[in-house]
């Protein structure tokens, strides 16, 4: 497998910066689930893994809303679906991927609805698939985020600039520190 020179730059910088990261975040997230490609009705299901650092949020202006820079370093498994072995994009590719943006709240620390979030982050990764088929590709994420532990759905996909472009849905847990 070939990989792309930015994307080899900026795993060897996450690598010499990860170690550091802990220490100027405000939390890390350790998470894991499944990931659908596609339709979840489908039954191709690969199991991911993701850490996650987000920093310390910054209220936007003088409204209830906050922002966080969130970073992302993940993988979702291959999978070997017959269907599309012989497509110029199989399923069987590992995926790597390294994704920044941000994380925004909205309302009073104190409010209920509050540890709800939803994440936008564009993202480089290894590996070619049915469902990831670009260099880049585009994370979106809702979920709520409770003191130690988060709970997410999460979409990877290239916003159809690439075909094939059938996407990665997930849902996650973590655990925070």
């Amino acid at each position: 497998m070939r990989i792309h020179p930015v994307t080899r730059g900026l795993a060897a910088a996450l690598m010499f910066a990860l170690p550091a990261l802990p220490a100027m975040a405000a939390r890390f997230e350790l998470q894991g689930g499944v990931s659908y490609m596609g339709d979840p009705s489908n039954g191709y299901s690969a199991p991911a893994a993701f850490g996650e650092v987000i920093f310390d949020p910054s209220q936007i202006g003088s409204s209830n809303f906050t922002w966080s820079p969130d970073i992302t370093g993940g993988w979702i498994d291959g999978r070997n679906v017959a269907k599309y072995n012989n497509d110029p994009y199989t399923t069987r590719d590992n995926i790597w991927l390294l994704a920044g943006g941000v994380r925004l709240h909205y309302g009073p620390a104190n409010a209920w609805y509050q540890p709800l979030f939803l994440s936008f982050q564009p993202a480089v990764h290894t590996g070619r698939t049915q469902s990831l088929s670009s260099v880049y590709e585009f994370v979106t994420t809702v979920g709520y985020q409770g003191n130690h532990w988060s709970l997410g759905v999460r979409h990877i996909s290239n916003g159809s600039f690439h075909e094939p472009n059938r996407g990665e849905t997930m849902v996650v847990a973590g655990i925070a520190f």
